[in-house]
């Protein structure tokens, strides 16, 4: 028998005396190592009896009933406020989307304005909008019904590639029925080539 084979067996084998030794002390060693891993783990402190600094910079306990400041809970902890919807309301937004002259294509610019509709619209999901398409009054009246209608479906599908559903919008066409402004400057004609977002 091989001196490699006799060393298989006598580790196989926990009688021989230096074997058991060896486990005996490796048993020791992992039941050391984690006793020291969990009294690393543990605290002292208990964490009802730890204070708490309020607002108002008294020390208190979570138990004791003085020292609570407004918005302030037992466990010392402040709630957080959150601003109102106010901002996320339609009347708050910029509701008007401009365009170039004879174009229906939306303009990077008016991107933050969409996706600003697009959150509220999301949320709200039983809120309606109506996508009103406008022009300027050069071209003919045909001409311009069909342009203002084109500028709504802009929107209408800039709207939807943000995720808003399809059945709380719709684009409907004024042409150059209600300018924003009369004249026949080209500040006047700006401003009224638009499509205007009206809540229902």
């Amino acid at each position: 028998m091989t001196q490699d084979a006799k060393t298989m067996i006598a580790a196989q084998n926990p009688t021989t005396p230096g074997v058991s030794r060896a486990r005996s002390w490796s048993s020791r060693l992992a039941v050391l190592v984690v006793a020291a891993t969990l009294a690393a783990c543990s605290s002292g402190v208990k964490l009802d009896d730890v204070p708490v600094e309020n607002r108002s910079a008294t020390a208190v306990s979570p138990g004791s009933a003085g020292g609570q400041s407004a918005g302030v809970d037992q466990q010392g902890v402040a709630g957080v406020q959150v601003g109102g919807n106010d901002a996320m309301q339609p009347e708050n937004m910029e509701r008007v989307v401009y365009f170039d002259y004879d174009s229906f294509e939306v303009r990077a610019e008016f991107a933050p304005t969409l996706e600003a509709h697009a959150r509220y619209l999301k949320i709200h999901t039983g809120k309606r909008v109506a996508l009103e398409g406008h022009t300027d009054d050069r071209g003919g009246r045909e001409y311009n019904l069909a342009l203002g209608q084109k500028r709504g479906e802009a929107v209408r599908r800039a709207l939807a590639l943000l995720g808003v559903s399809d059945a709380q919008m719709e684009a409907v066409s004024f042409g150059e029925e209600k300018p924003a402004v009369t004249g026949a400057s080209e500040a006047a004609y700006a401003k009224n080539r638009r499509v205007e977002l009206t809540y229902r």
